[in-house]
């Protein structure tokens, strides 16, 4: 078995707004801008050394994203080796989603990108999605 989880796609934290939190994290950290979508109230970052991202968010709390290769199955077993489903998998850009919780309490956001990627204008603000 080579593992359900195969690395920390991203880390959410929760910002009241997307600029205050750019400010925070780009200005004055020195963080790059990877993408931003006002639509969905995201902003995703460059961590240096790693393709892992900061994923600012008005609305989701702050947790790891864990990529898998697909989330529906993803959340199937992580419930038959004793975990449960908090949110079933759904719909998100750039694939699927789902929340679950391993035995101890832990939540997991296990994402995939069975869509594709973002694209980006010049700006970093998203205007699609590539295969």
């Amino acid at each position: 078995m080579s593992g359900l989880l195969r690395k920390v796609d991203a880390v959410t934290v929760r910002v009241p707004d997307l600029d205050s939190g750019l400010e925070f994290y780009r200005d004055r950290l020195g963080h790059e801008v990877v993408w931003r979508s006002d639509t969905i109230g995201q902003a995703g970052l460059r961590l240096p050394d790693s393709d892992t991202e900061i994923v600012l968010s008005t609305e989701l709390e702050y947790a790891p994203s864990w990529l898998v290769n697909f989330a529906d199955e993803a959340a199937e077993e992580i419930e038959r080796a004793g975990g449960r489903v908090i949110e079933q998998p759904f719909e998100i850009p750039v694939g699927r989603c789902a929340v679950v919780e391993d035995p101890f309490g832990n939540t997991l956001v296990l994402l995939d990108l069975s869509k594709g990627l973002y694209i980006t204008d010049d700006q970093g603000r998203v205007t699609g999605v590539e295969r």
